[in-house]
C-alpha cells in the first residue's frame, strides 16, 4: 500500500528551533532547508511527500504545486489555508492510501483522524527525521569501504593467479 506524509510546512518551521531562527531572517532558505530535510528522509522511507504552505493571503494566488527532487511543494490558493488543503487531500488519499499528517496543530490533529488518516506532531517527525538520519549515517557512511579500487580485490582467484603468473614473467 503507497503511503503519504502530508506536511504542514510552515506548522514544522515554526514548531523546529534551527528552521525558526532561520525564517526569522530568511522564510526562502527556511522552506529550502526543511525540503532539502524531506527530500533526504523520503529518499530512505520512499512515502510519497507533500509540503503544503499556505497561500491564502497573496491576492490572486493561483496556487502551485511543483516538484521538489523526490517530493512535491503545494503553495494552497487564494482564501484556501494549509489546514483546509490538507484536510480535502487526506479525506480523499486515506481511502486508498496509508496517509500519516504532520501538524502541531491540535485542532488540526483531530480532524485528520477522523478522516482515517494518522498524525505526528512537529516533534514526532523531527524525531522520526532525526533517526531516519542515523540509520543512513550507520547504514552508508560509517561502513564506507576503502576508497582504492585494487584490480586483485575483486578478481575471482583463478583470475588473480594468472595475472600474478603474467606479472612475474620475465622477457
Amino acid at each position: 500500500m503507497d503511503e503519504y506524509l502530508l506536511i504542514d510546512g510552515y506548522n514544522i518551521i515554526y514548531a523546529w528551533d534551527e528552521l525558526k531562527a532561520l525564517a526569522e531572517t530568511n522564510l526562502d532558505a527556511a522552506r529550502l532547508s526543511l525540503q532539502d530535510i524531506l527530500c533526504n528522509y523520503q529518499g530512505y522511507k520512499k512515502t510519497n511527500v507533500i509540503v503544503v504552505y499556505d497561500g491564502y493571503k497573496v491576492k490572486g494566488n493561483p496556487g502551485s504545486i511543483t516538484p521538489y527532487f523526490n517530493i512535491h511543494i503545494i503553495f494552497t490558493k487564494e482564501a484556501e489555508t494549509a489546514d483546509a488543503y490538507i484536510e480535502k487531500a487526506s479525506n480523499q488519499l486515506a481511502r486508498k492510501y496509508r496517509v500519516t499528517v504532520a501538524t502541531s496543530d491540535h485542532l488540526e490533529q483531530m480532524i485528520i483522524l477522523g478522516q482515517g488518516a494518522m498524525r505526528l506532531s512537529a516533534n514526532d517527525l523531527k524525531a522520526e527525521i532525526d533517526t531516519v538520519n542515523q540509520l543512513i549515517k550507520e547504514k552508508y557512511l560509517d561502513n564506507k569501504e576503502d576508497p582504492k579500487n585494487m584490480l586483485f580485490d575483486h578478481a575471482s582467484p583463478v583470475l588473480a593467479n594468472f595475472l600474478e603468473k603474467l606479472r612475474l614473467q620475465k622477457d
